[in-house]
């Protein structure tokens, strides 16, 4: 079996005819086929981001002013490093108030909540929008203009609750094509489509499905969305926002200052590579050491973030099996 993830430059068009309300990560902006893109400076590698612009920008600066800007905002974190180290330390974590007890009983019956967040100590609970570290460099405006217009001025404590945790699951348009015999392909606008391994399956299990044989077992690969919920690490006495940067981002921007969060416990850096993102991974130094990493409140300091239009993609996954049959001696 082989699977292989990769984004496309495709017209939304291309997968469904579908309201503009159901789309996730993406929206009919700039035509269709440009999206706005905020990207944080300075942080990421100096090469990481000229990388970014040539692949994705859809007018790129020449390399000279590139690499000012990004000085500019090296220098400037270089400094908030000495003025306000240890700010990420020790993030506030508040508990849910009365308010939110329909909201927790309806949303701790989510499979995905009782199944997906039992590795490490978890709860759910309040937190500060500002004092989150984040990974995430590049956050997409035209997908939070989209959000921001659903959310409106003064979005209800039941408004915010779902959409940091949307126990509901709005799933984004996906379409699926077998391109050969042994070979699928699945696409879809959310960046959040993605592999999720393989199951094997009784005869039992498959419903209104009319099988070409007498079923014995059924392998399926499984291809879908993760849960979608906002989520955070909380670990060396900070808080890294795991999931739903364009969530926060979007209620920050409209003035939210404290969102309801699930926040998975780790006590070594064992246990984070079990629960947190391969970026949080493969850079934990960082993250955990560095005395004043990125910050969910660097998106809205303009010397630290350039806008760009950025070319729209499609997030695909091709999915390609063999079937080897033999004979072996019986025993």
């Amino acid at each position: 079996m082989v699977v292989k993830e990769a984004d496309k430059n495709h017209s939304l068009n291309e997968i469904a005819a579908v309201p503009e309300q159901t789309l996730s990560g993406t929206e009919m902006g700039h035509g269709n086929e440009f999206d706005d893109c905020l990207y944080l400076l300075g942080r990421p590698t100096l090469k990481r981001f000229l990388r970014y612009v040539r692949s994705h920008a859809v007018n790129s600066d020449d390399t000279a002013s590139l690499c000012a800007e990004w000085q500019a905002a090296h220098s400037l974190t270089q400094v908030l490093e000495k003025e306000e180290a240890g700010i990420a330390d020790d993030c506030p974590i508040q508990r849910m108030g009365t308010e939110y007890e329909p909201l927790l009983i309806e949303f701790l019956k989510d499979p995905l909540v009782r199944y997906g967040f039992n590795t490490v100590p978890t709860e759910v609970a309040i937190v500060e929008l500002d004092r989150l570290v984040v990974y995430q460099k590049n956050i997409d405006l035209t997908f939070v203009r989209q959000l921001e217009k659903r959310l409106g001025p003064a979005p209800s404590v039941e408004t915010i609750f779902k959409t940091c945790l949307p126990y509901d699951h709005p799933q984004p348009p996906v379409k699926s094509l077998r391109v050969r015999r042994n070979s699928f392909t699945i696409m879809s606008p959310s960046n959040d489509l993605r592999f999720l391994g393989t199951m094997e399956l009784k005869s039992s299990n498959v419903k209104d499905y009319s099988p070409p044989g007498d079923l014995v077992s059924v392998l399926g690969l499984a291809v879908g969305f993760g849960s979608n919920f906002l989520n955070a690490t909380y670990v060396g006495k900070r808080l890294i926002l795991n999931n739903g940067s364009h969530r926060a981002y979007t209620l920050r921007r409209i003035g939210v200052t404290h969102v309801p969060c699930i926040i998975e416990h780790v006590e070594s850096r064992h246990e984070l590579e079990l629960v947190a993102t391969s970026d949080i991974v493969d850079h934990k130094d960082f993250f955990l050491r560095n005395p004043r990493p990125s910050m969910l409140r660097d998106y809205f300091n303009p010397l630290l973030y350039k806008i760009m239009p950025v070319h729209r993609r499609l997030r695909q996954i091709t999915l390609r099996f063999e079937v080897e049959e033999t004979f072996v001696p019986a025993f």
